[in-house]
């Protein structure tokens, strides 16, 4: 099962150990880019004036006395320029779906699920092709996508559909997460890099709420990724009686297309 809380406790003993080795920071601390700073007036200064804050790595709020793992989006960033480009291909899945840019993002899918599998270390790691297959689901990647309620009050956005309510449990410093936390503002859920690292890790945290339901419902084993995906979409309601979503349904076939069959 996941455990969220590991090397937490590291942040005391060594300040330049990293949580990934393809992190830009060292363990609780979050990356911040070059960009101008506004300084107050003063009097040596009566209009203020703009400096140019070189980039850095800031420490992260502490919290019960540690700072927690953090991502920002300027990390993000950095990370997958440097690295998601070069990774190694996955199997050929060009074509295998029928969206008009079902292949753009497979770097960064590949890339995100690299990462967080090397964060949990899980015996059942995810599957590139699943995040792919669920993308299709979501938002038919269109990484512009917004899904309203009543069509007044927009929800959820992006590639992966995430939630305001799942953006404020991702960077939460005193939420539900104890660790691995991802700080994104809303219109950082627009860029499809950010929205797939956040998406991916919700659904690492959603293995976990998934596994603590079986548990309770006296069933011994850890959830599997589309037990995960029930708990991500909402659909547990309809699958305890005996209803499969069309979302899943849609999850299925496509998985099976990138795997073809």
């Amino acid at each position: 099962m996941i455990n969220e809380d590991q090397d937490i406790d590291t942040l005391e003993h060594d300040q330049n150990e990293k949580t990934h080795p393809w992190r830009i920071c060292p363990l609780g601390k979050h990356y911040v880019k070059t960009h101008p700073e506004h300084i107050p007036p003063s009097k040596k200064h009566p209009e203020g004036e703009i400096i140019i804050r070189h980039a850095h790595c800031a420490d992260n709020p502490l919290h019960n006395g540690k700072r927690q793992d953090v991502l920002s989006f300027d990390e993000i960033q950095e990370m997958t320029n440097k690295y998601f480009a070069n990774l190694p291909p996955g199997p050929p899945t060009a074509g295998a779906l029928d969206f008009e840019h079902a292949d753009d993002f497979d770097d960064l899918i590949r890339g995100w699920v690299c990462y967080w599998n090397g964060i949990f270390h899980l015996e059942d790691p995810l599957d590139p092709n699943f995040i792919k297959a669920l993308i299709a689901t979501e938002s038919g990647f269109d990484p512009k996508t917004d899904n309203k309620v009543n069509t007044k009050r927009v929800h959820a956005h992006g590639l992966m559909q995430i939630t305001d309510e799942t953006r404020d449990y991702l960077s939460n410093h005193e939420g539900e997460l104890t660790n691995y936390l991802v700080t994104l503002t809303r219109d950082n859920l627009y860029n499809p890099s950010a929205n797939i690292c956040a998406g991916v890790r919700w659904l690492f945290r959603k293995k976990v709420t998934a596994t603590n339901r079986l548990h309770k419902n006296k069933i011994n084993r850890e959830a599997t990724w589309e037990e995960a995906v029930i708990d991500y979409k909402g659909y547990w309601d309809d699958v305890k009686n005996g209803k499969i979503p069309s979302g899943l349904e849609h999850l299925r076939e496509y998985y099976q297309q990138l795997h073809g069959q």
